[in-house]
């Protein structure tokens, strides 16, 4: 995968219900499964690999101050229209690697992108020093019926012990029914600091 495939893939991105959020039904089901999770009111959040960055704009009309990241120039141009006077900075760059300050974000969010990546386990430690204390990860992931993806178990070697998997079945969240595993795995600290990655055996 490269920077023009995803450039390509933009202007027809959203018209995936998950992608677009644009079935009130759909928005409404990511609505009740992503704001229960920020750890306060008004939350730093990065949404990694944000795409055209509709996740971002939901977590940012609650309230949350979002910055999405993507290293598509145009899923960042279509981000940047629909977060348009909301609390959200969006900008191009590399997820697996992303410019921000260790210890800068209450919750960092990936949906989708950790599978992709060459090196997955060195992402996931990057993305731990981003969070503050008690910080959240959240990393919506799956094991498609193409055979691409990391499974729940291969995702939790990546994390950590201190995670939770929560299968994410409801056809709602998809605008579709599903036959694969598709699920939310969040790493929540209680200890004063988030929990140390471990790399695939």
């Amino acid at each position: 995968m490269n920077v023009e495939f995803w450039d390509a893939q933009a202007a027809t991105f959203d018209d995936e219900p998950d992608h677009g959020l644009r079935d009130p039904r759909v928005r409404e089901a990511w609505a009740r499964l992503l704001l229960p999770l920020m750890p306060k009111p008004n939350a730093s959040v990065v949404d990694l690999g944000c795409g055209t960055g509709s996740l971002a704009v939901l977590l940012a009309e609650a309230g949350h101050h979002v910055r999405g990241l993507d290293f598509s120039a145009q899923m960042i141009e279509a981000a940047q229209a629909k977060g348009a006077g909301l609390p959200v900075e969006f900008t191009t760059g590399d997820a697996a690697c992303p410019p921000y300050p260790e210890a800068s974000f209450d919750v960092v969010l990936a949906r989708h992108v950790l599978w992709a990546l060459p090196d997955p386990a060195a992402a996931v430690e990057r993305w731990v020093r981003l969070l503050r204390p008690d910080g959240v990860l959240l990393l919506v992931e799956g094991r498609w019926s193409t055979g691409a993806g990391l499974t729940s178990a291969e995702a939790l070697k990546l994390v950590g012990r201190a995670a939770t998997v929560t299968p994410l079945v409801d056809e709602a969240l998809w605008g579709k029914q599903i036959d694969d595993e598709r699920y939310l795995l969040s790493n929540i600290s209680n200890s004063g600091g988030p929990a140390t990655p471990r790399d695939l055996p």
